[in-house]
């Protein structure tokens, strides 16, 4: 049977896509993903690329196992997704830099070896950058650069914890759970940076707000799953990260009830669900694990198709804060509709597959007899709802009329939001079509009368509370300080200071070099001024209308000298 690496179709489909003319263009979007996820489809369990390389060391490009070929099908199935939604796309290079953003997702997934994984996790920070900066504002530039200075951080000290692996002889991807040295740490922070665990998640909320409409989409599906994937593969188990997850689950969820930006209100909620993946990593069951893995599959899908409502709603208005709009929803009701099924998949309403993934996680919390995990957990779904679920498409859509004026959507947003739409109701009315593909041994039954029953009362009981607090909900125009505003504030101030203290150092030593030069200058066009301003031999003064040709050597010496060290060196030579 012919295998191919999905990874290298994505590969050869962002190069087609950045050259190809418009309708060339197009089916290379939808051909790629389409072959990948074929590729994905024929790779068997077991399943290794191994290449010789260096000191020993194998380059493992393809390992399949149940984990890494789960969430390859769903980087596959968001790359088709994504690529749908922004066939209207007139920008070449956007189009390609989503194609190998989600190609380095797709190797992360399958790399064996450390090197193979760090070439795909940098390759995953530098194509993304652009799906900010293509934006092209004043903004998305700058979000961009941070963006990228963040990553670069990341990927360093991941790099830094992979030389003291490989110092030691450990090539291959494997668990650290059971280690503590300094390359444990190095890797599980730059993993962090990546999860957006705070207080390292401002990239995140800074700079998925300033990317492209359809960027967007990608960005909020890959690099935190890809983190989530890695954390699960690499340290799962490490307790530390159950609080982490907590404390994420609960943060995004504040920050969201703050927050004006349609798409940084998201970006909050993306923090707040990767708090749950991250939670469930470190109690390190086999049902935890399920769940991370399957919360992380229903997330990409139901998240993206936030994301997709959210840009169907600035392309067509043009407006971006929930202060600006409100009252639109009769103008697009097709997208509404989509809109809240990501918006109840989110929120574990059954039926749709958030509920069957992130009750898993609860579950395992309940099981592991931990009632506090537990119980922050259903507080940070509670706000879920109230603000995604209830906040955001009742003031995006249904409050009062901000007199915005409502452009044709192209039906390529549309038709990628159906299906993003149609796979979460899909999972979650046959939870088995994704519980099937869970890499760990765990059973769970999401549908008891007890739970569904519970979950039903929980969210009727959050409605109530919103519908009585509508007035106190709605958007504020205002900015809301965020972790990143401790080193960025302090970091300009101390970086403008540095530039003017180098500024004067360089000013003073051009003003002291220039009163230098007028003395030594006429020393160089004169040398007997060293002496006096005699020539050493006659003692004749030399005045100032100093002829060099007076005191020249003679042609005959300068040629002499240059034969002389010409022989010289050559017999040197010879005798080496």
């Amino acid at each position: 049977m012919i295998e191919f690496h999905p990874a290298f179709i994505l590969i050869l489909g962002a190069l087609a896509a950045a050259v190809l003319p418009r309708r060339l263009r197009q089916f290379a979007m939808i051909a790629a993903p389409v072959l990948a996820i074929l590729a994905v489809y024929r790779l068997e369990s077991g399943t290794e690329w191994i290449y010789p390389f260096i000191n020993n060391m194998d380059l493992i490009l393809l390992r399949v196992d149940k984990l890494s070929w789960v969430f390859a099908l769903i980087f596959c199935i968001m790359a088709l997704l994504g690529n749908i939604y922004a066939l209207h796309n007139d920008n070449p290079r956007e189009c390609g830099s989503a194609l190998l953003y989600a190609a380095g997702a797709l190797g992360v997934a399958f790399a064996g070896d450390w090197f193979t994984l760090i070439v795909f996790w940098e390759l995953l920070a530098f194509s993304s950058v652009f799906l900010v900066w293509f934006s092209k504002t004043p903004e998305a530039r700058r979000a961009g650069m941070r963006y990228l200075l963040v990553h670069a951080f990341g990927g360093n000290l991941f790099l830094a914890g992979i030389f003291i692996l490989a110092a030691n002889g450990q090539f291959e991807v494997t668990s650290l759970t059971a280690s503590s040295g300094s390359a444990f740490w190095l890797i599980l922070l730059g993993i962090s940076i990546n999860a957006a665990i705070p207080p390292l998640h401002a990239w995140l909320t800074d700079a998925y707000p300033e990317g492209t409409i359809t960027g967007s989409v990608f960005m909020c599906a890959f690099t935190t799953k890809v983190a989530v994937y890695a954390l699960i593969r690499i340290f799962p188990g490490t307790e530390i990260l159950i609080w982490a997850g907590v404390i994420m689950a609960l943060y995004g969820v504040v920050y969201a009830v703050l927050e004006n930006d349609i798409r940084r209100l998201l970006a909050y909620h993306i923090i707040s669900q990767v708090g749950y993946m991250v939670a469930a990593v470190g109690m390190g069951t086999d049902l935890a694990l399920n769940g991370a893995t399957s919360h992380a599959f229903s997330h990409i899908l139901y998240k993206s198709l936030l994301f997709m409502g959210a840009g169907a709603v600035i392309y067509s208005t043009g407006r971006r804060k929930l202060s600006e709009l409100g009252g639109i929803y009769r103008q697009m009701p097709l997208a509404v509709i989509l809109y809240m099924i990501g918006a109840f998949s989110i929120s574990g309403v059954p039926l749709f597959n958030g509920f069957i993934s992130k009750s898993m996680i609860i579950s395992a919390a309940s099981y592991n007899h931990m009632p506090a995990v537990e119980l922050l957990l259903y507080l940070a779904s509670v706000g879920t709802f109230l603000h995604t679920g209830l906040k955001l498409p009742y003031f995006m859509f249904f409050g009062p009329d901000s007199g915005a004026k409502v452009g044709k959507i192209p039906g390529n947003m549309l038709v990628a939001m159906a299906g993003g739409a149609f796979l979460c109701t899909l999972y979650g009315v046959f939870p088995a079509l994704l519980y099937n593909k869970l890499p760990f041994d765990a059973s769970y039954v999401p549908y008891t009368w007890d739970h569904v029953i519970s979950t039903v009362q929980l969210l009727t009981a959050t409605l109530v509370a919103f519908w009585i607090y509508i007035p106190k909900l709605g958007g504020v125009p205002t900015i809301s300080v965020d972790t990143d505003w401790v080193y960025r504030k302090p970091v300009a101030v101390f970086m403008t200071w540095l530039v003017a203290v180098v500024c004067n150092i360089r000013d003073w030593f051009g003003v002291q070099g220039n009163v230098l030069l007028k003395k030594v200058v006429p020393y160089f066009n004169n040398p007997f001024l060293l002496v006096g301003g005699k020539t050493p031999v006659s003692g004749e003064a030399v005045t100032a209308d100093y002829d060099e040709n007076k005191y020249r050597f003679p042609v005959g010496v300068t040629v002499l000298f240059t034969v002389i060290v010409f022989v010289i060196t050559f017999f040197y030579i010879m005798m080496i």
